[in-house]
């Protein structure tokens, strides 16, 4: 039933625009032409097309099949569908031509699902359809992703023997390269006995989406073997072939070809070369290109922009932006998207604040795409506060801006808080993606939680991410970094033998942060069995496991193969890690020598494991030598003053100590405080040396205090000499015991089943001291402690530590 009443159709003529003159309404009836002619004229107009409807139906019209069909396309033009609908629902059998009407503004109006009801509908009912209506049901099904529905449309189609009109054809093979169905739209396409440039276009569009480059060169040919023109459509596939491939002398070709076909000024073809020469490093093309075009449009400028920003010309990108906007030009959010980008590759914080005023005063902070860019931004320029408020204030967030938020708080120092941002993201039903979960996996290695760790990996296993490469590696460096070892290699053991020599690089790395030079080295030479190639990346943790493991000399027939076996030239890092290896050693005069011949000037890298070295062994004189050196090269590493200011103390030259600290301070540097943590029931808690604010702080000190009887009855003695402090032995000994490792271990054991493993985190190297009574404690608590600091880790079981007492 005709949901529109005659009597308040009747009303419309008293809201009837100025422009319609009263004769016009007031005449005679008017014919059925001369209302087709006004429902043309004011088709913008939803008040006068409704009056114009209202004298339709006063003149006893409003069933004429063309003006319904007219009406019916006016109204839902104007987004009136209600009112669409009305019209069409007074024909019990509609014309094809107004069902079509009907189905193309359901389609317009973006109801797709009312489309598809109403074509299912015709079929039902017998109603006529034709080319145009199968043509609309397609592209409903194209919009809501129906590959099932599509294909009940190509199977009526073909039934009908239709499938050979161009225009319907065309459409049939735009919906199967859509759906990745290459062959299926070649074999209509071969069958098709008319086909028109835009059909051509489509197939090679299709070869170039589905990688089948050859094909769509061989296609271009025998188009124009056909006699048929080329389309500024048509090169713009090919260019973008050219782009994918990566082949820049034959995207020369494909411009130069584009020329020969009169397309020197198409501002479509020309802005799609801009991209391309972009895309391919060739910026000055790019720049000639786009400096040569008669006419830019915003998309061209857009394209020039953006090349400049990926070709790292993040001022030339300003510099354009300047001339646009000094032009006349608009921009858009796409514009504002490219400068942010640049701004976040160059860290500019004060120019990003710019653009995104800017981009906030025209309204486009709303765009999903650019607020993504402005959380990134801020997070690259190292203002956390900024970002999260940024995505506070987002009303819409997708997987990637979520993406954004985790990684830019892990890479900020904030792993705690990008896990609990995950657990956000979950509340608000958004599915990670492969990136978010890579990055939350390093967020449980950075904070060594294991319980969430496993959490993450039992979420990767769920969407089936678990045995991709790329995860399996992060999981290795999580379960390594938690103190599971034996994990770490279930997860390296686990499938075929991978070919990725960072998956190994991971587990070698693992090993040696366990102190497992051995099995480093054991890894490595199956890699080498296997045929992969080491990378820097493979000599520097290898160098570093054996550093650990006090592997000396395999170590330097390592670091001699480098270049040697494997053509791979030592850098710094690589020379530190020798440097380390034997000042740990105590094997100072051959990383005298080493230092010597190097290749290049050494760093301040060098020279702190050489100091390092120094410290460990108590060797004063070339300790004070080497951090007199590393002063002049970095004055403003805190950690040399606080190296110095111990080897002074060493000495118990606490005027020196003074001076050091003092010149600290006036120079605005401070130590990083040690501090170590624990994680018990999915909550990590901290505690800093001395640190007497934790509510059970009693019954810690008073559990501490009876570990300390213990131990010194088994045979601990205290090695005061850790304390690099002017205070007297009582006042050293429980200063030692207000060591943050030591509040860790005894809240752990206080607050976990007896048995079961402790595993602490600290942020500094363990101290000799802590290091020896930790022994003492796992051998009478009978529990194995897993110590983290920020060397490497300590497994303490039954009185003696994995490292053997070497690190």
């Amino acid at each position: 039933m005709n949901p529109l009443k005659i009597t308040s159709l009747y009303s419309f003529s008293t809201y009837a625009a100025s422009s319609i003159s009263a004769s016009q309404l007031n005449r005679p009836p008017l014919v059925i032409h001369e209302f087709l002619s006004l429902l043309h004229r004011y088709s913008k107009s939803l008040v006068s097309v409704k009056s114009i409807h209202a004298q339709i139906i006063t003149n006893y019209v409003s069933r004429d099949k063309f003006l319904a069909t007219t009406l019916v396309r006016v109204y839902c033009d104007l987004g009136s569908l209600g009112i669409a609908h009305g019209v069409f629902a007074q024909f019990s059998q509609p014309k094809t031509i107004l069902c079509n009407a009907m189905i193309h503004g359901y389609l317009k109006n973006g109801q797709y699902n009312k489309t598809l009801d109403l074509f299912k509908m015709m079929g039902s009912c017998n109603l006529g359809i034709d080319s145009y209506t199968y043509h609309y049901a397609l592209k409903a099904c194209m919009a809501i992703s129906d590959y099932e529905m599509g294909m009940e449309v190509i199977k009526s189609v073909v039934d009908k023997e239709m499938e050979g009109e161009k225009f319907l054809g065309g459409a049939i093979i735009n919906f199967l390269v859509k759906f990745g169905k290459i062959s299926d739209a070649k074999r209509l396409f071969d069958r098709m006995l008319e086909r028109d440039v835009v059909c051509w276009n489509l197939m090679i569009g299709g070869f170039v989406q589905s990688s089948q480059f050859k094909d769509a060169f061989d296609l271009f040919f025998e188009m124009r073997n056909c006699g048929i023109s080329a389309s500024p459509l048509t090169m713009v596939s090919l260019i973008q072939a050219c782009m994918k491939i990566g082949d820049l002398k034959l995207g020369k070709c494909v411009h130069g070809c584009s020329i020969g076909l009169g397309m020197r000024t198409d501002i479509l073809v020309l802005t799609s070369l801009v991209t391309m020469y972009s895309n391919m490093g060739d910026l000055l093309r790019a720049r000639w290109v786009f400096e040569t075009m008669p006419v830019r449009n915003l998309v061209s400028w857009n394209a020039m922009i953006s090349g400049c920003v990926q070709n790292g010309l993040v001022h030339d990108s300003v510099t354009l932006f300047n001339r646009l906007v000094t032009s006349g030009g608009a921009f858009d959010s796409r514009t504002m998207v490219s400068l942010i980008h640049g701004c976040s590759h160059t860290a500019d914080l004060k120019s990003g604040k710019i653009f995104h005023g800017c981009a906030f005063r025209r309204g486009f902070e709303l765009n999903i795409i650019l607020s993504t860019a402005i959380v990134d931004l801020y997070f690259k320029c190292s203002a956390p506060k900024q970002a999260t408020y940024v995505f506070d204030r987002m009303k819409k967030r997708n997987v990637i801006t979520w993406a954004a938020m985790l990684v830019g708080l892990a890479q900020n120092g904030q792993a705690d808080e990008a896990l609990k941002r995950f657990c956000q993201m979950q509340v608000e039903g958004v599915v990670a993606n492969s990136v978010t979960l890579v990055t939350l996996v390093h967020s449980c290695a950075c904070l060594g939680s294991l319980r969430k760790g496993r959490t993450v990996h039992a979420h990767l296993l769920r969407c089936g991410y678990a045995f991709d490469i790329v995860h399996r590696t992060a999981l290795i460096d999580m379960y390594a970094k938690c103190g599971k070892i034996n994990s770490a290699e279930i997860i390296f053991n686990k499938g075929s033998i991978c070919k990725d020599v960072i998956l190994w690089n991971s587990m070698i790395t693992a090993y040696g942060i366990h102190g497992h030079g051995q099995k480093a080295l054991n890894v490595y030479k199956r890699m080498i069995e296997e045929g992969l190639e080491p990378n820097e990346t493979s000599f520097l943790s290898l160098l570093t496991a054996c550093s650990h493991s006090g592997l000396v000399e395999e170590g330097i027939k390592l670091f001699h193969s480098m270049e040697r076996d494997h053509k791979i030239r030592p850098t710094e890092r690589h020379y530190a890690s020798v440097v380390d290896l034997l000042s740990r050693a105590g094997r100072f005069e051959e990383a005298d020598t080493l230092i010597r011949q190097m290749p290049f000037e050494p760093g301040s890298s060098i020279y702190e494991a050489l100091l390092s070295g120094c410290q460990a062994h108590k060797n004063i004189d070339l300790g004070m030598k080497t951090a007199d050196r590393l002063l002049c090269l970095d004055s403003m590493n805190p950690r040399i003053y606080v190296e110095l200011s111990n080897i002074y103390a060493q000495l118990r030259r606490w005027d020196a100590v003074n001076y050091v600290r003092n010149l600290m301070m006036t120079r605005g540097l401070k130590k990083t405080p040690g501090y170590s943590s624990i994680e018990l029931e999915n909550q990590v808690y901290t505690f800093f040396a001395g640190d007497d604010s934790h509510p059970n702080w009693t019954k810690i000190h008073q559990y501490l205090e009876n570990l300390r009887m213990e131990v010194e009855a088994s045979g601990y003695v205290p090695d005061t000499s850790c304390v690099l402090r002017d205070v007297d032995e009582p006042m050293k000994i429980k200063l030692l015991w207000g060591h943050s490792e030591r509040l860790a271990i005894a809240f752990g054991l206080l607050s976990t089943p007896a048995g079961s493993p402790i595993r602490i985190i600290k942020n500094l190297r363990v101290c000799v001291d802590c290091h020896n009574v930790t022994k003492y404690i796992s051998k009478i608590v009978r529990r194995e402690l897993v110590v983290r600091d920020a060397n490497r880790f300590h497994h303490f079981v039954n009185g003696k530590c994995s490292c053997n007492d070497y690190w």
